[in-house]
């Protein structure tokens, strides 16, 4: 079973950038869709972002043209890109993976702390 790792997460003042990774301990290829979630205080957990095996990218509307995410492939590893953080967007974020089963279990995720 593919481990996936999340880091990249700390604190950063409102309107700044963050780029989270996600590595997987082994291959991605295989993977229906890799996604990002995250957990705010108090709250239940949300969905971020959504990238397929063709490279098709889908956000809600709270982030949508403020965060990117890509994936390589060959390196097995997925990235969150954040930018114009705003206090919001405070929360533990967490990477999985879309299998034909479904999601993949929750990993220990990675704090992100906007400061305003």
């Amino acid at each position: 079973q593919v481990q996936l790792v999340e880091s990249g997460g700390g604190l950063v003042q409102e309107g700044g950038s963050l780029r989270l990774s996600c590595a997987a301990s082994g291959s991605i290829f295989s993977f229906n869709a890799m996604g990002w979630f995250r957990q705010a205080p108090g709250k239940q957990r949300d969905w971020v972002a959504t990238i397929t095996r063709g490279g098709e990218t889908t956000y809600p509307d709270s982030v949508k043209g403020r965060f990117t995410i890509s994936r390589d492939n060959a390196k097995n590893t997925v990235w969150l890109q954040m930018n114009s953080l705003k206090t919001g967007d405070t929360a533990v974020y967490y990477c999985r993976a879309l299998r034909a089963l479904g999601w993949s279990s929750w990993g220990r995720g990675t704090q992100v702390t906007v400061s305003s």
